[in-house]
């Protein structure tokens, strides 16, 4: 799920950033319209920030441009502006924005608005798992490291998404199995082992991140925390 970012002040356009992009969402930021329009030409964004007050153009103008164009009539807007008088949000509103959100603003509220836009002009929302590198769509049952593919059997893939949605929580060898392999599984825990060996092998810089809790099992952690590989 791809979101630009419109905005001219640098430090909102990259707590924006950096909060989307640790919340599931793919965010890029320009603080000019002419590189917004650059980007916009070789990739369509699934939503945009936009804010009004802008250098060049101001934001209406770039959504009334963005309306007349065929990859821009329908693009899920939402407007960022310091201005909070009722009648420049209808002026917005009028002009082909879904929404308006005055700063400052919270980025809980932020998220709230994008995700109830997203369902409310039909875009369908990816849900991504994300952790110090490594990306999991399950939509598309595809993982990524430091921007690369990664090719993983089924069981190896269970097992990276188990560990990452319950990360930093310690996971024993027979939980794993339980909940991996199923209660009837008659393997031995070394099983667990073999396949976090393969795991750590294919996530290349990225394995830190599976950590070995020694006498007990593993747990996926930031790979800067110190980790005992066996």
């Amino acid at each position: 799920m791809k979101i630009y970012i419109l905005e001219d002040d640098g430090n909102i356009r990259e707590l924006v950033s950096y909060t989307l992009n640790h919340s599931g969402f793919e965010a890029q930021g320009f603080e000019r319209p002419s590189l917004f329009w650059e980007a916009i030409e070789q990739e369509r964004p699934d939503l945009l920030l936009l804010d009004i007050m802008l250098p060049e153009e101001d934001g209406l103008q770039v959504l009334d441009k963005l309306r007349k164009l065929r990859y821009g009539e329908d693009l899920p807007v939402i407007l960022l502006t310091a201005k909070s008088s009722e009648y420049d949000k209808v002026v917005g509103l009028e002009n082909g924005a879904d929404d308006y959100l005055t700063k400052p603003f919270g980025m809980m509220e932020l998220i709230a608005r994008i995700k109830a836009v997203l369902r409310r002009t039909g875009v369908r929302e990816t849900h991504l798992i994300q952790m110090d590198g490594i990306s999991i769509s399950p939509e598309k049952h595809e993982i990524t490291a430091d921007g690369e593919q990664v090719r993983l059997t089924g069981k190896e893939y269970e097992l990276l998404t188990y560990l990452i949605e319950n990360r930093d929580i310690v996971v024993s060898r027979e939980q794993l199995l339980n909940r991996i392999w199923g209660y009837d599984f008659d393997g031995e825990s070394r099983t667990v082992d073999v396949h976090i060996r393969s795991l750590r092998k294919k996530l290349g810089s990225c394995a830190g991140v599976i950590q070995t809790v020694r006498g007990f099992g593993y747990k996926a952690a930031d790979s800067e925390m110190k980790a005992e590989h066996e």
